[in-house]
């Protein structure tokens, strides 16, 4: 009957050790015993042949090899006899097992890989739990050129944690070095199987960007993290404001909302944590943000005017619009700036109007005059006060 049939392989009755394993061990054992056959035929030939050692160690070599160039050959009935059974029906054979063995364990390998059930050996990598329900190629595809256009990061190993792509990764990801694992962050052999414990970053990203019910799932996954002393280096996506408290209390590294079109914002979480801080205020106006003022300038550097903001408490100076309407981010700070305009980031509750700025600047303007002429006096020689003693 089928069901009483014997497996044509010995490890398909252990359908629950990994074949990879089976693979490995079945050829290292058939290596090893054709190494004992090649050994024994080295001594055989060296005893009964009129041969040197490394001559027979050459002559078996070239036997197993079957290239045969035939500057050696066995004479003797001995040597005749054991080439014939060491070397053609076994050494031979074992060697077309272990070149068997290898092309399936190479097979067996791409497979895993594509359907993501490879185990990687990686430390010092990112990992990345979860895909975005829309456009999770696209995302990864712009994570990854963030992070390697970083010093320091451009050759660090990025591994994605998802039930996605069961088929196995796009070649666009592929080819930016990105690899996956078959699982989901919420199963302790799935984070052990992307080595998570010796991750440099985690990253855990909401399921769905707009369904609020996902943080469940973030939340479990940060929990795990948490409890594996992974909370440190982990970087939670968070849907509802009200459940950043919770992942704080877990202790994670940085909490930001999903935000699909700009996955720098991520990155600069990852590599710089705070910044997104700074990032998500700048989209919103419940704390700060940044404001254009349309206003003549043509006198000061950019050193006068951020001094001058601040130490009137207007807010920091990012940018200034030249006459182009080009916005000039982080000029030189010495040269003199001509534009018509300002991008301040300001306090949302309170932002100063045109007429404060443009006091500010003013008054900064007669501050640096007085101070110019104390200096030119100062450098006067018959000056009062300057008088040599």
């Amino acid at each position: 009957m089928l069901r009483n049939r014997l497996p044509l392989n010995p490890e398909h009755q252990a359908s629950q050790l990994p074949m990879g394993g089976m693979i490995r061990k079945r050829a290292k054992r058939l290596f090893l015993i054709l190494l004992a056959l090649l050994i024994t035929q080295v001594l055989i030939i060296w005893g009964v042949e009129e041969l040197t050692l490394f001559e027979s160690l050459w002559m078996t070599m070239t036997t197993i090899a079957t290239v045969g160039y035939g500057d050696y050959a066995p004479v003797t009935y001995v040597g005749r006899i054991s080439t014939i059974l060491i070397m053609f029906v076994g050494a031979i054979t074992l060697l077309t097992l272990i070149v068997s063995d290898f092309i399936e364990y190479r097979f067996y390998r791409r497979e895993r890989i594509l359907t993501g059930r490879w185990i990687y050996k990686m430390n010092d990598h990112i990992v990345i739990i979860n895909t975005p329900k829309n456009g999770g190629m696209t995302y990864f595809m712009r994570f990854a050129t963030q992070v390697r256009a970083i010093q320091g990061y451009d050759t660090i190993p990025i591994m994605l944690l998802t039930r996605e792509f069961p088929g196995g990764l796009p070649v666009e990801l592929s080819d930016l070095g990105l690899v996956h694992f078959h699982g989901s962050g919420f199963d302790p052999d799935a984070l052990k199987a992307v080595h998570a414990g010796s991750a440099r970053h985690i990253v855990v990203l909401a399921a769905n960007e707009a369904d609020p019910h996902s943080d469940s799932l973030t939340f479990d996954i940060s929990h795990r993290l948490s409890e594996l002393n992974l909370a440190h280096k982990t970087t939670v996506e968070c849907v509802t404001d009200a459940n950043r408290s919770r992942f704080k209390t877990l202790g994670m590294r940085a909490t930001i909302r999903p935000v699909r079109t700009y996955p720098e914002i991520m990155v600069r979480s990852v590599v710089a944590p705070g910044s997104e801080k700074v990032l998500e205020d700048m989209f919103n106006y419940e704390h700060d943000h940044p404001h254009r003022y349309d206003l003549v300038l043509d006198d000061l550097n950019w050193a006068d005017i951020v001094s001058a903001l601040i130490r009137h408490g207007i807010g920091t100076a990012l940018a200034y619009i030249d006459d182009n309407d080009d916005v000039i981010c982080h000029p030189p700070v010495t040269d003199e700036i001509e534009g018509k305009g300002l991008i301040v980031l300001v306090k949302s509750n309170e932002p100063p109007d045109l007429e404060v700025v443009t006091d500010a600047l003013d008054r900064y303007r007669t501050f640096l005059e007085k101070w110019r002429g104390l200096q030119d006096d100062a450098a006067l020689p018959d000056a009062p006060g300057n008088t040599a003693h």
